[in-house]
């Protein structure tokens, strides 16, 4: 129950009194004058108001937090350290170099073949014909054995350069941003062993190194769209233009043109992060895990509404934002959770609130709410608007004994006399109710008790 409404629960209490008493006749004001001063015959002090055609909105007032939108986590990927892929490299060379000398060992036992087989010998199973035919077959057992081991080579090769990652053994942190600073596309969100991660613009993160041969993926369309500037191509396909846009890319952040970018030398956002914490310390070892906290540049406030409520706000509903300063800026309702939770109880072991959703709200003028973060607001949440109808102040209402409420009219000629009415919306803000009855009219007036 908002504050106007319990000041009006409070008046109806003594009202009610004197309008038992007052409704015991028809009209007990009928034909009476008014009191020197707006004193009326109630004894109590008062003054006039005038009814009046007014736009009138209810509210909801609640507490919020304000702060920035799109809290997320920045992150070190695990993955094959330059080292093991390396290894995975020297690996191959060795084994196709064995199969090319498998390969040649067959070439000449053949032509050894060629010659002790010749004429009736090459059915013999004893001499020299025989023996070639025992080694032909070791040669193609090795032939066989040394393409699987390249065969294994490659593929093991292949999985570790689409992991391939930044950093290997006792690799640290050489640069950390600090919490509060913004980071845009083409900056860097954090070096390792002085090679840096660039932010780019994207939703699909980046799970697998960007290298030619891969295959085509939403990530690489994205990858193409940020390096539009530098050549890259439209698609989603990893060609030798977008092995050309990196080395540019590279060349003109100072770092060696590869061509290639392992995992974790970009990180994609939907745009601008704004840090809000940072887990590691300069010269920290790396681990694969949570290196920043983040967020988006959007200023947003966040309310945690009674679930009961939920009903009664909108999409779009206009607001009035009051600030830790007392200044007020306007905004409206931009989501509305479906999803309620119940908040844990509280440490000192009492009963925990009820449930609530999530509302999120977004000032009309960003700039207007400052830089704070996480910052507590009040919000007063328009949920209804009537246009052009009859009006007085909450006070000037009288309860009757019988139920329903009147006002006390004063006509021209000073009479005085109750007037039955139905009320409407409620503006807690303005203080007026809206009124609807026989005999009511914009411009009469009533009375209310005075301000003293």
């Amino acid at each position: 129950m908002t504050r106007a409404r319990k000041r009006l629960v409070a008046g109806i209490a003594v009202l009610l009194l004197v309008a038992a008493t007052a409704v015991a006749v028809a009209d007990p004001f009928v034909g009476s004058s008014p009191a020197a001063n707006g004193v009326s015959d109630n004894g109590a002090s008062t003054s006039i108001a005038t009814v009046k055609r007014l736009d009138l909105s209810q509210q909801t007032q609640v507490s919020a937090t304000l702060g920035y939108a799109d809290p997320s986590t920045v992150a070190v990927p695990g993955g094959t350290a330059p080292s093991s892929v390396e290894q995975a490299q020297q690996t191959l060379a060795d084994d196709e170099s064995a199969l090319m000398q498998a390969h040649a060992l067959l070439d000449a036992d053949l032509a050894t073949v060629a010659v002790d087989c010749r004429g009736g010998s090459a059915g013999a199973s004893t001499g020299p014909c025989a023996t070639d035919a025992q080694a032909l077959t070791a040669d193609r057992q090795g032939v066989a054995t040394a393409t699987g081991k390249v065969q294994t080579d490659e593929r093991a090769l292949a999985q570790g350069e689409a992991s391939a990652a930044t950093y290997g053994q006792n690799a640290v942190y050489t640069m950390l941003p600090s919490a509060g600073q913004i980071v845009r596309r083409g900056e860097p969100l954090y070096a390792i062993d002085g090679q840096p991660a660039f932010l780019l613009y994207g939703d699909v993160p980046a799970s697998r190194a960007f290298m030619s041969g891969m295959s085509p993926g939403a990530d690489v369309a994205e990858l193409n769209r940020n390096l539009r500037g530098y050549g890259a191509p439209a698609g989603d396909e990893f060609t030798w233009a977008t092995t050309v846009a990196i080395e540019r890319f590279q060349s003109q952040h100072h770092q060696q043109a590869t061509g290639q970018l392992p995992l974790g030398s970009v990180v994609f956002a939907p745009g601008a992060v704004r840090v809000t914490s940072v887990t590691p310390t300069l010269g920290a070892p790396v681990q694969p895990g949570a290196v920043l906290g983040t967020s988006s540049t959007r200023r947003v406030v966040t309310i945690a509404l009674d679930a009961s409520q939920q009903t009664s706000v909108r999409v779009g509903d206009p607001v009035e934002i009051t600030l830790p300063d007392n200044s007020t800026t306007p905004g409206h309702v931009s989501f509305v959770g479906t999803v309620a939770t119940t908040p844990s109880s509280d440490q000192g072991g009492g009963s925990s609130s009820g449930p609530t959703i999530e509302v999120d709200v977004t000032a009309d003028h960003p700039a207007a709410t400052g830089r704070l973060d996480q910052a507590p607001v009040d919000v007063s949440i328009t949920t209804a608007t009537v246009r052009g109808v009859l009006a007085v102040p909450v006070d000037a209402l009288v309860a009757l004994a019988g139920g329903g409420y009147a006002v006390e009219e004063v006509a021209a000629t000073g009479v005085h006399q109750l007037v039955g009415v139905s009320t409407g919306l409620f503006d807690d803000a303005a203080g007026m109710v809206q009124v609807s009855g026989g005999g009511l009219a914009a411009g009469q007036h009533v009375v209310v008790p005075s301000e003293s």
